[in-house]
């Protein structure tokens, strides 16, 4: 790029835990950052889930760049050791930043397209030399036109929950049952939500933390509500890893959450039906009935909670050329390294700017962004690539390359797994992998399978 380029601001997708963490390295390195958020406040997403708790410590989701920023404007650091809510985090570490950070962050931006100037993905002249141009949709219905040096896009897979069909599309009727069918985990503190679950079977679909936390949320209004029932569906049978990596973990409150979904069955406040692919839902009055591909129905559950996954909206980048794997969604050296068909949490190797590289020069997409499909990712994982990243625009290619990273073992991945491998059936495990659907009631006195972790 020209040195006039060079001065353009590097545009930051994004007011999450990653793009103000990338925000932050930016400053740090000289490099004027602009932040643009489609929410009214930082981590507008993050909000959305603020009744949950991290399975990661305070002090594994605060950026050592993002702190010293802080630092001097006295900003209090919470105590490492304790878990915060989704609120927590928002509250108490990244509305602070997003705050210091001033007019370097937008908010009501909605970006709706990145572009080279002047270039749409087919023309090769010149292509290189041009900056970026990032459009934008402000809350009042304004347009504007951003010139970039950069782009880095963290703006996360939130928006774009996975749908019930196994196929990975809609299930029949889906759609029409909307007003019966969440895709988030519920708020039970809320009364109006905690009145559409209370004394009514509701169909959690999902086998991730999300689903492990629903479960978890649904047994504990069980206890107190009379009627109250969850019916866990699983795409794949159980196994020693369903439950996540429970006493094993070393996250351990990611290893409990686990166990919390393995107690809420064993109390009978959650049926398990494994081997269940959805098809379709069928309307029988009131309720709803799921019905899978053999056919299979279920009896009738009141409201569905969809928890399985997410994916990114790559809608926006529709005239960057990028480079990313046909499965995942990821970029196309990455994606190896994160598959959860192998890989589990920990055991993601370390990697930076190299492994998120493009076609596209100067175009990164960071943290849960980049993982695409892969439900594999941790904040720390998302805030040594916003090291490197930010390295590699300063031309700091020593340290851009240099990625150390080390996450924790075992615990809760979802992806396919190994529902396709005849041998991942464990004796003594009802509803294994490839074995017939089962419907499970897990007593009391009936042996669970155990946690052995992994994915």
């Amino acid at each position: 790029m020209s040195a006039r380029t060079d001065q353009l601001p590097v545009v930051v997708i994004g007011a999450g835990p990653i793009g103000l963490a990338a925000a932050a390295r930016l400053v740090e390195r000289g490099i004027e950052p602009l932040v643009l958020e489609a929410g009214a406040s930082a981590g507008a997403a993050v909000r959305e889930w603020a009744h949950v708790r991290l399975f990661s410590p305070w002090a594994e989701v605060i950026d050592p760049a993002a702190e010293k920023l802080l630092a001097p404007t006295g900003w209090t650091r919470p105590d490492g050791a304790a878990y915060p809510t989704g609120g927590d985090w928002a509250e108490r570490y990244l509305q602070p930043l997003a705050d210091t950070l001033g007019d370097k962050v937008r908010y009501g931006a909605r970006v709706t397209g990145v572009a080279r100037a002047g270039r749409d993905r087919v023309v090769d002249a010149g292509r290189d030399e041009q900056p970026f141009t990032v459009h934008v949709e402000s809350s009042d219905g304004q347009e504007a036109r951003i010139a970039a040096r950069a782009v880095i896009d963290a703006s996360g897979t939130w928006s774009t929950p996975s749908p019930m069909g196994a196929d990975g599309l809609p299930a029949v009727g889906e759609k029409a049952a909307a007003d019966h069918i969440s895709y988030r985990v519920p708020d039970l503190t809320d009364p109006a939500v905690r009145a559409r679950y209370a004394g009514r079977r509701t169909a959690v679909v999902g086998s991730g933390a999300s689903a492990f936390t629903a479960l978890a949320y649904l047994a504990d209004l069980a206890e107190r509500e009379p009627g109250t029932h969850a019916v866990w569906i699983l795409r794949r049978g159980i196994t020693g890893s369903t439950y996540g990596g429970g006493e094993a973990d070393q996250l351990p409150a990611r290893g409990a959450l686990g166990l919390r979904a393995k107690a809420a069955v064993e109390a009978g406040h959650a049926s398990a039906v494994t081997g269940f692919r959805t098809q379709a839902v069928d309307t029988d009055g009131d309720s709803l009935v799921l019905r899978a591909e053999d056919g299979r129905r279920l009896d009738p559950v009141d409201e569905v909670i969809v928890l399985t996954g997410f994916r990114p909206d790559l809608s926006f980048l529709s005239e960057l050329r990028l480079g990313l794997d046909e499965r995942l969604q990821a970029p196309t050296a990455l994606a190896p390294l994160i598959d959860p068909n192998v890989h589990s949490c920990g055991t993601v190797y370390p990697h930076g700017v190299k492994e998120l590289a493009h076609p596209e020069q100067g175009v990164h997409l960071a943290g849960m962004k980049s993982y695409g499909r892969a439900p594999t990712f941790l904040a720390l994982t998302g805030y040594e690539q916003a090291r490197s990243i930010t390295a590699a625009i300063a031309g700091d290619h020593e340290s851009a390359e240099r990625v150390e990273l080390t996450l924790p073992e075992t615990g809760v991945c979802g992806g396919a797994g190994l529902y396709e491998t005849p041998d991942a059936t464990q004796s003594g495990a009802a509803g294994g992998c490839c074995g017939a659907p089962a419907v499970l009631q897990i007593g009391a006195d009936t042996q669970a399978p155990a946690s052995t972790g992994g994915c």
